[in-house]
């Protein structure tokens, strides 16, 4: 699968990107370069392969999940630069 700079382009404005023409035709480089690799991975034969969870050869390790003694609120209100002793008071980002 081939990419094209109005492809790049058409994605960039849908990320709300403002790229140059030297970016675009970076971008649209190095994109084609991983699509021509997952190609190439497409290729590969895995219908006698079993899935897998993941890579590691232990399989997932979690820790245990041990409840702790959590941050308690007057050492937690300590640093921040706004809160009415229950809450952190943030700046509207809704107008």
């Amino acid at each position: 699968m081939a990419i094209s700079n109005d492809d790049v382009v058409k994605v960039a404005k849908l990320s709300r990107l403002a790229l140059s023409g030297d970016e675009v035709n970076l971008y649209t480089e190095q994109l084609g370069k991983i699509l021509h690799f997952v190609e190439k991975l497409n290729a590969v034969e895995t219908s006698k392969v079993d899935p897998m969870i993941t890579a590691a050869a232990d399989g997932n390790v979690f820790r245990p999940d041990v409840p702790k003694p959590t941050l308690d609120r007057k050492a937690a209100f300590a640093s921040a630069p706004a809160h009415d002793d229950e809450f952190f008071r943030v700046p509207a980002v809704i107008e």
